[in-house]
């Protein structure tokens, strides 16, 4: 019996090393060697500081900033509850909540088609990136914010669209986060006034 048992307990134990310490700790190391950024999670870094990572989307809520599209994770972007909304095409639920959005837009002055992902959330709910076509909807709200000329922060928009990779994989693409990165660097606005003592803080809405 023990003869048998041996073999089978010195393989486990061997195969346990091997797989479940060795080779993950090896391709953590060529990983920080090939892709250092990546392995660190892709951190985007404004001022020594870290403001987000180029594959994690955030909440921006404030007009002078564009938007991502709506997150059903936790309260929205919520990298702790990654999360679709699960809710199917005959849902009354979903094809009210897409009614309540669209006549927000409506009623922020969109006009023409609706791009899709301005009012869908993605599988995720964590989905850096809209479509060119959902950024350009946005850019008069950006630009009347800011108080600067539309063609400016259209062609940031334009600047910033990522085409699919090797041209074949994905759609065309705009990453939020460095899209509002450029923008405050081209198009700075002065900062809020420091609210009264006595007033609640602020909502930080973006990085």
């Amino acid at each position: 019996m023990l003869a048998q048992l041996r073999p089978a307990v010195t393989l486990l134990i061997a195969f346990t090393l091997l797989t479940g310490l060795a080779y993950p700790l090896a391709m953590v190391e060529v990983s920080e060697a090939l892709f250092p950024s990546q392995a660190r999670g892709s951190l985007v870094v404004k001022n020594g500081a870290v403001v987000g990572s180029s594959l994690i989307g955030q909440t921006f809520a404030e007009d002078r900033y564009f938007h991502p599209r709506p997150s059903a994770a936790g309260n929205g972007y919520d990298a702790a509850a990654s999360s679709g909304t699960n809710l199917g095409p005959t849902s009354a639920k979903l094809a009210e909540r897409l009614k309540t959005d669209a006549a927000a837009l409506r009623a922020a002055g969109v006009e023409g088609p609706i791009p899709a992902d301005a009012i869908t959330t993605s599988g995720s709910g964590l989905d850096p990136d809209i479509s060119p076509a959902n950024a350009m909807t946005q850019v008069a709200r950006v630009a009347k914010a800011r108080n600067v000329d539309e063609a400016l922060v259209r062609d940031l928009v334009t600047a910033h669209i990522e085409q699919p990779q090797l041209g074949m994989f994905g759609d065309p693409r705009v990453n939020v986060l460095a899209l509002n990165l450029a923008l405050d660097t081209a198009a700075p606005v002065a900062p809020a006034s420091p609210a009264p003592s006595n007033a609640a803080p602020a909502t930080v809405s973006g990085s």
